[in-house]
């Protein structure tokens, strides 16, 4: 088969390097997935650069959520256990981890249902408490992991501010149903929240991006409101003044959806039959902006990492190099 590897750690496209590999052999307690779609997620990018927290052995092949097809048909949802990853022909799986495809989306679709949507979920619901009537602040709005929060937010009948880089990714925030949109390389985001909620601020902040957007978030955070720390694609890891968060009675919530995996593996289950009825109904579905061959992977993962994208790219097995849509 065809697969994706990495031999030595750096920008994925200088390290990625597609050939010809062995299928994988699964496990006790894995199977064998053909994949369908996979989705690029930005872990992908650090993982060639040696910056995530999971360190595969080398040569490993990226690629950290699928849609696959089981051997007996299934369509199925899957975090690929590395060094195997999703950015090949095959991959291999933890069984008792699979979950369904919903059957409104496609497989693309399905791909980037999985972790963006059950981290927005999760930090949301289970960590924010978001309420109807609330206003939910989300950074990287037109990025893949904040236009789940994006969608999700609306989903929960919260008024959404939406904070971007750039007129086409406001275009973008625009198209998923942010009720405010600003553009932080044209607008002052802290005034223009301020004026947005008429000086109260924001009670829930999604944060996937770290750095100077944390600062501004400790600046808009409404009486009472949380600030949800979902990562750093900034590149840089704030330092939280804990004095400040007791002087404006706010709270600051980590979240790593990976760790419900190990410690509550049933929530996963219940948070995707919700995922589920809400694109059973329209309320969410995931923006893919790329479809992209499986030799397009490598520029692919780098366009996530520079930035440059919005929503999700795919990569697509079955497309055929320049069939991308």
């Amino acid at each position: 088969m065809q697969a994706w590897q990495v031999h030595q750690l750096g920008e994925p496209s200088q390290v990625m390097q597609l050939q010809d590999v062995e299928r994988p052999v699964p496990g006790e307690g894995q199977v064998l997935l053909k994949v369908r779609a996979a989705n690029i997620n930005f872990p992908d990018v650090l993982m060639c650069r040696g910056h995530y927290q999971v360190r595969p052995p080398l040569p490993f092949t990226p690629g950290v959520e699928i849609c696959g097809e089981t051997e007996d048909g299934r369509r199925v949802l899957a975090n690929p256990a590395l060094p195997h990853g999703g950015f090949a022909e095959y991959a291999v799986a933890d069984a008792a981890a699979l979950l369904p495809a919903p059957d409104t989306l496609d497989d693309a679709e399905a791909a980037a249902l999985h972790i963006g949507y059950q981290t927005g979920w999760f930090g949301l619901h289970r960590r924010a408490r978001l309420e109807a009537g609330e206003t939910l602040l989300v950074h990287a709005a037109a990025g893949g992991v904040g236009s789940a929060a994006v969608q999700l937010g609306k989903a929960a009948g919260a008024t959404v501010i939406g904070v971007v880089g750039g007129a086409d990714k406001a275009a973008v925030a625009r198209e998923l149903g942010c009720d405010v949109v600003i553009d932080r390389r044209t607008q002052d985001v802290i005034a223009a929240v301020k004026e947005a909620t008429g000086g109260r601020g924001a009670d829930v902040i999604y944060d996937p991006v770290g750095g100077e957007a944390y600062t501004q978030s400790t600046k808009i955070v409404a009486f009472e409101g949380r600030i949800v720390v979902v990562g750093f694609a900034s590149g840089s890891i704030p330092s939280p003044a804990l004095n400040h968060a007791l002087v404006k009675n706010y709270a600051i919530l980590g979240l790593h959806w990976g760790l419900y995996g190990i410690k509550n593996p049933k929530l996963i289950q219940h948070c995707h039959e919700q995922l589920t009825e809400l694109a059973a109904r329209g309320a969410i579905k995931p923006l893919v902006s790329e479809r992209v061959p499986l030799g397009g992977g490598a520029a692919a993962v780098q366009r996530v990492g520079d930035g440059v994208t919005t929503g999700r790219v795919v990569v697509v097995p079955s497309l055929e190099n320049g069939a991308a849509a």
